[in-house]
């Protein structure tokens, strides 16, 4: 890719963060215009990602809008210093693109979901089937992931994007409603490729997801893009983006959470979660234990705990998070510490149990306990076959198990590699 393709790129990650940030707060176009004095094109062109490079026009809308300065890569001095803004802004545009830099991996998904992600038209088959059905069968796809049945999910996914797609082509005042599903499926879809390795497509999946949530109008079906925005962010270890995007997305959707849906309150606290996630990979003690404190809030006020919930949230989640939390951060006592309560507890969601007993393998491996961290895989396996066995970050630990067991004393570990795969 082209210096200028990459900042032209670059440019229009502002304009996405602005169009975000007005359709969260349910302005218009026009309204911002107004209020700032300028024409509705004006804030149609910033959000496209043109005019950026104007610094008391990105001043003024983030004043109107607000929107933390340094979102749209200015400097946060109080006087306005061009030559600052120019600076500031320079170094923005040049994390942006690292992503985008980045060689693309082989992909590890199936040719027809990759295509089913792609632009183009819709070849229409049959007619268009109604939202009410297509959310029903989004209901089962979502199952299929938190049942950890993945090779079912990917071989479902295709035919229900072409359906919903088909959907809305025919709806002639652009559906909402069929956007947030065609959203939420392409979520759906990011988690699973970011399960499997696959982050290039994950990418690709994100871009969709997004474009759809902001076509859907609705704050629920955003928070849930931008944290797989943000999962694939940290994943790239662009970890600072993506606690700079959940943190902004955060503030304004927090509060009064006795007054708010389940489903709100769920996406909101999946939304934190991942900041948990993205803080300890970037080291940021603090800010993880924010974001774990926030999620902790918000759990008060909902228990959606079982594989039949549209977005599985509860304290069990939150306290997941807490051990993996410290188990990226090298705290293994803490995790296993935390971990004793969570293997009592009964956790209905299959996807949740394996993801306990994972970390629980990864805390003992960084103690050195690999006969303890085998057995803790194995529960894992028992719970969700496929999680353990498709999952490269997994293998990859497994692996690393084995190979350090270099006095075979834990013969089992180079069985359990053999059985999986993996060379030690």
């Amino acid at each position: 890719m082209s210096r200028t393709a990459k900042g032209h790129s670059a440019a229009s990650g502002i304009g996405e963060v602005i169009r975000r940030t007005r359709v969260l707060s349910g302005r218009s176009q026009e309204d911002v215009a107004t209020e700032l004095g300028y024409h509705q094109s004006k804030i149609s062109r910033l959000e496209s990602g043109k005019g950026t490079q104007d610094a008391v026009v990105l001043r003024a809308v983030a004043a109107v809008l607000d929107i933390p300065l340094g979102s749209l890569g200015l400097s946060s001095y109080t006087s306005a210093d061009s030559r600052a803004d120019d600076m500031h802004r320079r170094n923005f545009l040049a994390a942006s693109v690292v992503a985008l830099a980045a060689p693309a991996t082989s992909p590890s998904v199936g040719i027809e979901l990759v295509q089913a992600l792609l632009p183009g038209a819709v070849p229409a088959s049959a007619p268009p089937l109604s939202p009410a059905v297509l959310a029903i069968r989004l209901s089962r796809v979502r199952r299929l992931f938190y049942a950890c049945r993945y090779a079912e999910l990917e071989a479902a996914l295709p035919s229900l994007i072409a359906d919903l797609r088909q959907a809305q082509d025919v709806a002639h005042d652009g559906d909402p409603v069929l956007a947030g599903l065609l959203a939420t499926t392409y979520q759906t879809a990011v988690s699973l490729l970011l399960k499997l390795g696959d982050h290039g497509n994950a990418w690709l999946a994100v871009g969709r997801a997004m474009a759809e949530a902001e076509r859907s109008g609705d704050p629920v079906v955003m928070a849930s893009s931008v944290r797989v925005q943000a999962h694939v962010l940290a994943r790239d270890r662009h970890t600072k983006p993506a606690i700079t995007l959940i943190r902004h997305t955060a503030d304004q959707l927090t509060g009064s959470y006795d007054q708010r849906s389940p489903g709100y309150l769920a996406a909101l606290g999946l939304m934190l979660l991942r900041g948990v996630t993205a803080a300890s990979a970037g080291g940021d003690r603090a800010t993880s234990a924010e974001f774990l404190a926030e999620a902790e809030e918000v759990a008060r006020y909902v228990g959606l705990d079982s594989p039949d919930a549209w977005a599985n949230f509860s304290q069990t989640n939150v306290a997941l998070h807490a051990v993996s939390a410290s188990v990226i951060l090298g705290d293994a006592g803490a995790a296993l510490e935390a971990a004793q309560s969570l293997m009592r507890r009964r956790i209905p969601v299959p996807e949740r149990r394996a993801a306990l007993w994972v970390e629980a393998a990864r805390a003992y491996s960084q103690q050195g306990k690999l006969a303890e961290g085998y057995k803790a895989l194995r529960i894992a396996e028992s719970c969700a076959s496929e999680d353990i066995r498709r999952r490269p970050a997994v293998l990859e630990l497994a692996g690393d198990m084995a190979a350090r067991d270099r006095r075979g004393a834990v013969p089992e570990l180079r069985h359990f590699c053999q059985e999986l795969g993996v060379q030690v």
